[in-house]
């Protein structure tokens, strides 16, 4: 069975791999997990929580709801009680839902911010977040030792799983947002008398700020909220290539700002009035200079390897910790599960802060940008020219660049380490790291990033420079290291 179950879960092509029947064989594995004595390695989650209840959601793929629904047939009929969410939602509603009603875990039926033609399995931990890298190895082992004894997937009927409330059906929506309002301070924002415009891009975040932000007196306005499986043929992923809608709703007078969530609503990208895109690294910054500044929080600041050092540079002169991780959210919540965090991103727009469950959210991060905009009482392009003016500039590019054939990700990296250049753009190299693929941290603190897929011949190469042409520069040596493959 060409099934791999990796950190992040399963992800595969609609009715290629990504079958009923295997399905069934990936729920039958996660139930076997989960019921065995290894699942917590030892360390149970401290919130008293049931052994035998899980929580189910799903997205707005195609037949994310009925795969669901046979996720919950398979979970019930291995003794677990099911709350399957009654319509599709957003994975931090999910996730915090299994915190929330205390359950051992959580199984989310998403592709997140994947092409449309994809669809796949996220597994959630006790705690809200994603499940381990152990814990989703155990669930691959199952998988495959079930293959091996040829051990099919135990089945129970839907409604009589409902007339026994083995299954029940529940809106995870209102404790949700019962929880942010905890969070964010709603009279800041009423006081401010926005007018937003929210892109749900087709996805589970539909109408989700749009509802929390009824009865403060915004004008809010969404596009790309009706059910669409197929998302306008478009990736759900909050990047400026793909929300065209969103500035052409800007202009033509919808609102003075935008606030976008992918597929699942685990990641937040926002655009200006002016229809600049403001890219999750600004939004990290300028949400850590808020909670520090006007909430007057304190505590570690965590990102990823390849998240704008603005943060560094703010972290730095609030006194406070700073931790990178390699790439992925699972490893800022490690963080946040283990140290009093103030907040932790990542620059594809997975970002969570202190008090909320460790899991990135698009909705909740939506909300405290429209807090930070009405709280500052100016448009939201001037709140980034005073960032970047305060701890920039920053200039920001990505590219993926493919090779002409399969290479080792560990013989390239170490070949990067060892062939490291005195100066790039004419900026001297300042440090060398190999937390995750090889990062060049110049003098002027631009950096380079190439990581090399794991799974694909694809180096991805990530650059910020206090210039454009030093972006550039950056960018031109992560290509001519792509070329230079033999």
């Amino acid at each position: 069975m060409p099934i791999h179950f990796g950190t992040d879960g399963w992800r595969a092509v609609i009715s290629d791999t990504f079958t009923f029947n295997n399905l069934r064989m990936v729920a039958q594995a996660i139930a076997d997990a989960i019921a065995s004595s290894t699942w917590h390695n030892g360390n149970p989650p401290t919130n008293g929580f049931d052994p035998r209840k899980i929580v189910v959601g799903f997205d707005t793929r195609f037949l994310s709801d009925r795969y669901a629904t046979d996720v919950a047939r398979v979970l019930a009929a291995n003794g677990f009680n099911v709350l399957l969410a009654q319509s599709d939602a957003p994975t931090p509603a999910i996730s915090y839902a299994v915190y929330q009603q205390k359950a051992v875990g959580g199984v989310m039926i998403t592709a997140s911010h994947n092409p449309p033609r994809y669809n796949g399995v996220k597994l959630k931990a006790a705690t809200g977040s994603s499940a381990s890298p152990e814990q989703c190895r155990q669930v691959e082992v199952y998988l495959n030792d079930n293959e091996i004894q040829s051990r099919g997937p135990n089945l129970m009927d839907y409604d009589q799983a409902l007339q026994m409330k083995r299954i029940q059906r529940f809106n995870p929506i209102p404790s949700y947002l019962d929880h942010v309002r905890q969070l964010i301070n709603f009279d800041v924002i009423a006081e401010g008398k926005l007018r937003v415009v929210v892109d749900s891009m087709y996805g589970s975040g539909r109408g989700v700020i749009r509802g929390a932000l009824q009865g403060t007196g915004c004008e809010v306005y969404e596009i790309r909220g009706e059910m669409n499986p197929g998302f306008g043929g478009v990736h759900p992923e909050p990047i400026a290539r793909y929300l065209a809608p969103l500035a052409g709703a800007i202009s033509s007078g919808f609102g003075d700002f935008g606030l976008a969530t992918d597929g699942d609503a685990d990641r937040i990208g926002a655009m200006d009035g002016r229809g600049n895109f403001v890219d999750p690294h600004k939004i990290i910054a300028l949400s850590l200079r808020y909670l520090v500044e006007k909430r007057g929080w304190r505590g570690a600041v965590v990102r990823t390897v390849s998240t704008s050092r603005m943060v560094d540079r703010l972290a730095a002169r609030y006194g406070l910790p700073l931790y990178e991780t390699p790439v992925g959210f699972n490893h800022i919540a490690d963080y946040m599960m283990k140290e009093d965090v103030l907040i932790g991103g990542e620059e594809s727009g997975g970002i969570s802060f202190k008090g909320h469950i460790p899991e990135g959210d698009g909705p909740i991060m939506g909300l405290l940008l429209a807090e930070i905009v009405a709280a500052a009482r100016v448009p939201l392009n001037e709140l980034v020219d005073d960032l970047l003016e305060d701890v920039g500039p920053a200039f920001y590019e990505r590219k993926d660049l493919r090779l002409r054939h399969p290479v080792s990700k560990s013989a390239i990296t170490q070949r990067l380490r060892d062939e490291a250049p005195a100066e790039i753009g004419g900026e001297g190299v300042a440090q060398v790291s190999t937390l995750d693929g090889v990062k060049y941290v110049m003098k002027d603190d631009s950096w380079l990033l190439i990581r090399p897929s794991g799974t694909e011949p694809v180096l991805r190469v990530y650059a910020e420079g206090r210039s454009q042409a030093m972006v550039k520069a950056l960018l031109g040596f992560g290509e001519a290291v792509a070329n230079s493959v033999a």
